[in-house]
């Protein structure tokens, strides 16, 4: 079997087995979020915490909720960092030292879901922090971008109300009863696979192939973390090489379950609002928006890295720098393609490395806003905002007032859904502009040029749309970039959550409005079509020049 079809078998198989999950899936996350019954141990966790399960939230208050939330987090693990060195399990001569600005990048990157590393996980976190910190965050991060799908969704549900659900119940539930038990049977799953779970250090030595020494090898908890920061759609790596490291990805096999894991919930969301929202055609519409944005992308990711034309691998001479090989170049692409797509930032492969359109093609993924099928809970709303802009279009096409699900786009709303967009474009292209501007922090630059403006322009790319994957030719662990990054990964995570929650709240306070003769029908393949169509025109109305400086321009060269 040649590359090129070994590459389309194994997409095929990902498409198939995501399509055999998605209805059971998405049935299974409705009824958490529809049931209103509390098990034993959620009602124990609500005294705790102080919440009474029963009394439901406006869009503010839930919109508090979650910003409180999120801050406690970030302290939590800010200050955990610091003081790993007085923890149990903790490494003894830590080869990148924990920094204040370190750590606020750190916990900043974990709590938002990002999980941005300027640092190398096996020389700088103790096992405390892996499991007690990062590990955590994996989870709850996960479960309020799930929380705050849900509550728009509600919004599009619900009528003449002010009420969302309850913020505090959303968390548990999504943490109780979708990630924990999928972590738990797919942790087991890695680890039949080869993937390591231990309490070790650097305790283990083993001779070399040739017999002429040892080596120590690191150790840990590997398998548990694992799953969740794919599950999860979070990234963050226990080694500083991520999946491409055999003790986090041992085989082709696991390599495949991975992707699985990191795209199996984002597809199957669109389920849950078919089901919420009393219209199984809607949920099929939007997830056939983020299927073919998502084999589009794949295909062309597949292509360019076949034709290997940029800096590092013209420099080398062939496609596979940087390429695991272990998986070759077509399963290296697809999950370079899975991930950016989603706001995982995990890798298999060297992404710096990449031709310069397949680097292209990386940033465009996220630059789309990582809604094909984006993060967990984070690209179901980013589509759905989509989906509100492409109605608005639509209805400025006809001169009718728009509609989407009943629910008509005021002005009001379109605003909202505008500030939405705009917001992570604004990041992006600002701290790159002050990067650049900055001869100091061009220094970090391992490369000039292009293909270190490519550099750049992924990392605020990355940071402000909370995938957390890197063109590691950007040294970014310096006061500065700490620090901007850190910023990038807050506004673009909790910004466009607060205009999320603003739309559901507006949304759930208006009524119904009956389909008429001249309402778009927002389930067909035209209006699939209107949102493809949207969703890549925005994004290369905006982010075109940039791209021409950077990866075309390398491309050309």
């Amino acid at each position: 079997m040649n590359t090129t079809t070994a590459g389309i078998v194994f997409v095929a198989a990902l498409v198939i087995a995501l399509a055999v999950v998605h209805v059971p899936l998405g049935d299974y996350m409705y009824r958490v979020f529809a049931r209103e019954k509390h098990s034993r141990a959620e009602r124990v966790i609500y005294r705790l915490i102080g919440v009474q399960p029963g009394v439901e939230q406006t869009w503010g208050v839930y919109a508090r909720s979650v910003l409180a939330f999120s801050a406690v987090g970030v302290l939590f693990l800010f200050f955990l960092q610091l003081l790993q060195g007085r923890l149990p399990l903790h490494l003894h001569d830590p080869g990148t030292p924990m920094t204040g600005d370190l750590a606020w990048n750190t916990a900043i990157s974990f709590v938002t879901n990002t999980n941005w590393q300027s640092y190398a996980g096996e020389s700088t976190m103790g096992h405390i922090v892996q499991m007690c910190g990062l590990a955590v965050q994996n989870f709850v991060s996960a479960a309020v971008g799930i929380a705050v799908a849900i509550a728009l969704v509600r919004g599009f549900a619900r009528h003449r109300t002010g009420d969302l659900g309850n913020f505090w119940v959303d968390l548990v539930r999504g943490t109780i009863r979708i990630l924990l038990p999928m972590a738990f049977v797919f942790a087991i799953v890695l680890i039949c696979g080869g993937v390591i779970e231990n309490f070790h250090l650097f305790s283990q030595t083993a001779s070399t192939v040739a017999n002429t020494g040892s080596q120590t090898l690191p150790g840990g908890p590997v398998a548990s973390q694992e799953v969740i920061k794919l599950l999860g759609t979070n990234g963050g790596g226990f080694f500083n090489v991520n999946s491409a490291h055999p003790f986090e990805n041992p085989t082709a096999w696991t390599n495949f379950v991975e992707i699985f894991l990191l795209l199996v919930i984002s597809f199957s969301l669109p389920r849950t609002f078919g089901r919420m929202v009393g219209s199984k055609k809607h949920g099929f519409a939007i997830v056939a928006v983020m299927g073919t944005l998502a084999l589009f992308s794949t295909i062309l990711t597949n292509f360019f890295q076949l034709h290997h034309h940029g800096t590092v691998p013209t420099a080398v001479g062939a496609a596979m720098e940087g390429v695991e090989t272990r998986f070759g170049v077509a399963d290296s692409a697809t999950f370079a393609s899975a991930t950016t797509l989603t706001s995982t930032g995990a890798v298999d492969s060297a992404h710096d490395s990449m031709t310069s359109t397949g680097g292209m093609m990386a940033m465009f993924n996220m630059q789309l806003g990582e809604v094909a099928p984006g993060g967990t809970g984070s690209g179901l709303y980013g589509m759905l905002i989509l989906a509100v802009i492409t109605v608005f279009v639509a209805g400025l096409m006809v001169g009718r007032t728009p509609e989407y699900l009943g629910k008509k786009i005021t002005p009001r709303e379109i605003k909202l859904a505008a500030a939405y967009f705009l917001v992570t474009p604004l990041i992006v292209l600002t701290g790159t502009a002050a990067a650049m501007a900055l001869p100091g922090e061009r220094a970090s630059m391992a490369n000039t040029g292009p293909h270190g403006l490519s550099e750049v322009l992924y990392a605020f790319t990355s940071a402000a749309n909370n995938n957390g994957s890197a063109f590691a030719g950007l040294s970014a662990n310096t006061p500065w970039w700490n620090t901007a990054l850190g910023l990038a990964m807050v506004f673009g995570r909790f910004v466009p959550i607060i205009f999320v929650l603003a739309l559901a709240g507006s949304l759930a306070a208006q009524g119904r409005t009956p389909a008429s003769d001249g309402t778009l029908p927002t389930h067909r393949p035209l209006f699939v079509g209107m949102v493809a169509g949207v969703t890549i025109i925005l994004v290369a109305l905006t982010f075109l020049p940039a791209l021409a400086l950077g990866p075309l321009a390398e491309g050309i060269h």
